[in-house]
């Protein structure tokens, strides 16, 4: 056999054991279309609390008033049950035209990986809500999420811990400039993905 051969050999088994210990079935158009829908949710947030036509010279409204709540609380779920209808869809759809099978033993250690800090940190939020300390939920559920792709980016695309680390990090900046939880959100959950999902796309897809 010859050296170029062998490298080539080497290569396609390296790949292979690549794709069976990594989730490989994130779709980038999909973090494309959840970044979309989160700038779309920070839109219509902002709208609702500054308005674009404020009568008091910086906002219409704030964040503890009830409807107000209710209203940012309705749009954060509406987009957080797009996103992952849209990320499981797009990932099922992958996973097929690649002959894959998306529920296995690394797809299971990547949901684990990334349930324990979502699931804190959601939890985190949902007590600052209630305690009414509106004013770290924003960096809370980006702190948190930044901590489970980062614990997740072991199990797929190396690409994600960066995204992790950038998320943490802009909560982290949400909590050094109170009152901007909306522009914060809008970057950490809308802007970083569209970048991510363009990245992967063009890299893997």
């Amino acid at each position: 056999m010859k050296q170029e051969d062998l490298v080539k050999e080497i290569a396609s088994i390296r790949n292979l054991m690549e794709k069976s210990s990594k989730f490989i079935s994130i779709s980038g158009i999909s973090s494309v279309l959840i970044g979309t829908y989160a700038l779309l949710g920070a839109a219509y947030a902002y709208y609702e609390v500054y308005g674009f036509d404020s009568q008091m010279g910086y906002r219409d409204h704030y964040v503890n008033e009830p409807l107000i709540i209710m209203k940012l609380l309705t749009t954060a779920i509406l987009v957080l049950i797009a996103s992952i209808f849209t990320g499981v869809y797009m990932a099922i759809k992958k996973a097929k035209a690649n002959r894959q099978n998306i529920w296995n033993t690394t797809s299971r250690a990547l949901l684990f990986a990334m349930a324990v800090p979502l699931c804190t940190g959601g939890l985190f939020a949902i007590i600052a809500i209630f305690k009414e300390n509106y004013a770290v939920v924003s960096s809370i559920l980006l702190i948190f999420y930044g901590l489970a792709l980062t614990a997740g980016s072991h199990y797929t695309f190396s690409e994600i811990k960066g995204l992790g680390i950038l998320e943490i990090v802009l909560g982290l900046l949400a909590l050094l400039f109170p009152g901007n939880g909306i522009i914060f959100w809008a970057l950490g959950f809308g802007v970083l993905h569209i970048i991510y999902g363009v990245i992967v796309h063009k890299k893997y897809e």
